[in-house]
């Protein structure tokens, strides 16, 4: 397994629920401004942390592509979800750098606590460009290379969030300029711009 890449075999830690107190999850999803009806593609989905309160806040005609490269961590949250029943998410077996959805077919795009694991953040940037239609949404996650590691990753895996703007903005992301931060985590926002001439194909 990838050295900075998530074992699934600890996904009881996605799952405490004393993670609500430092890291918020509807605060996060209501900043991206999702509406009724969107697509949204949540990168790295996980046990569902982020795709439960996305999946709600776009309701029965949205829909939600939840990508993760462990198969174990799809299971998990297909059946998690189904005991719920939220059906408007469908489950990408998937890495992120070539998720496979079709070029412009979501109208926001979301990495939770993954943009650590990549080898190469500016193709995953690339790939989150291509996915969008001109005036989508995005957001990025990541866990604070100063925070004490009570939380996370070990430190030396973890990236500054003015790496993550550089390269959203270098493939054509209008970033904003404040970063919020939580105790563990900063959280980056960002948009296509509306007049921004549609990615073409697929990969």
């Amino acid at each position: 397994m990838h050295e900075r890449r998530f074992d699934p075999s600890r996904m009881h830690k996605l799952e405490d629920p004393d993670r609500t107190n430092w890291l918020p999850a509807h605060e996060i999803v209501d900043s991206l401004g999702l509406l009724p009806g969107w697509t949204v593609a949540d990168i790295g989905a996980g046990s569902g942390y982020f795709t439960v309160p996305i999946a709600k806040v776009i309701g029965g005609s949205g829909r939600v592509f939840a990508v993760d490269v462990s198969r174990q961590m799809l299971d998990y949250l297909r059946a998690k979800l189904s005991a719920a029943s939220v059906g408007n998410v469908q489950y990408i077996e998937s890495d992120a750098v070539s998720t496979g959805l079709a070029s412009g077919c979501c109208d926001c795009v979301f990495l939770a606590n993954v943009w650590h694991e990549f080898d190469d953040p500016k193709a995953i940037a690339a790939e989150m460009r291509r996915i969008v239609t001109p005036g989508a949404r995005m957001g990025v996650l990541d866990w604070r290379p100063d925070a004490d590691p009570v939380h996370g990753p070990p430190l030396e895996h973890r990236i500054q969030a003015e790496e993550a703007r550089r390269l959203f903005a270098e493939a054509g992301f209008l970033m904003e300029a404040h970063v919020q931060l939580f105790p563990f985590s900063w959280f980056l926002r960002g948009a296509l711009p509306s007049d921004t001439t549609p990615a073409r194909g697929e990969r």
